[in-house]
């Protein structure tokens, strides 16, 4: 079987800067995806991300950032693979489109589903914080059963 690539988009209507930005800086990518994380994504550095309320983290080494244009890193989370972000200005907005390749292991097609279904969760709270400063807190809440105890934002 050839191992699945998994496509995701969404036009979030927001100017390219301030979209890249968001997926590029911290401390704005933890009001919609992970809560935690040690910097920046700037090409040739290693960054680890946490997601606090499921007790997880993960290390991604970032390949490449082309500023309000291109993000690419590999990650392990939860296989190692190969993601690529691409900023696109359109009308009224900005068009993120998240390509997600290089799955190995067990189940290529239950890790691809699971990816597909994660970066469209990512791409609405990104959407929905960006345009209406809503926190939806949809990735905590795709699996509060798993959540640690006594997490809160």
């Amino acid at each position: 079987m050839t191992a699945p690539i998994v496509k995701a988009q969404m036009l979030i209507r927001r100017p390219t800067a301030e979209v890249f930005n968001a997926f590029a800086d911290p401390a704005v990518t933890t009001r919609f995806w992970f809560t935690k994380s040690s910097g920046k994504l700037e090409t040739g550095t290693r960054v680890r991300w946490d997601w606090e309320m499921y007790g997880v983290g993960d290390d991604v080494e970032v390949k490449s950032v082309e500023p309000n244009s291109r993000i690419l890193f590999e990650w392990s989370f939860p296989h190692s693979n190969l993601v690529e972000l691409t900023f696109t200005e359109q009308p009224g907005g900005t068009m993120v489109r998240i390509v997600n390749s290089g799955f190995r292991g067990g189940d290529l097609s239950a890790q691809a589903l699971d990816a597909t279904q994660g970066w469209n969760i990512v791409l609405c709270a990104a959407k929905a914080w960006l345009e209406h400063g809503i926190e939806l807190g949809a990735v905590a809440d795709k699996s509060p059963e798993h959540n640690v105890e006594g997490w809160r934002r």
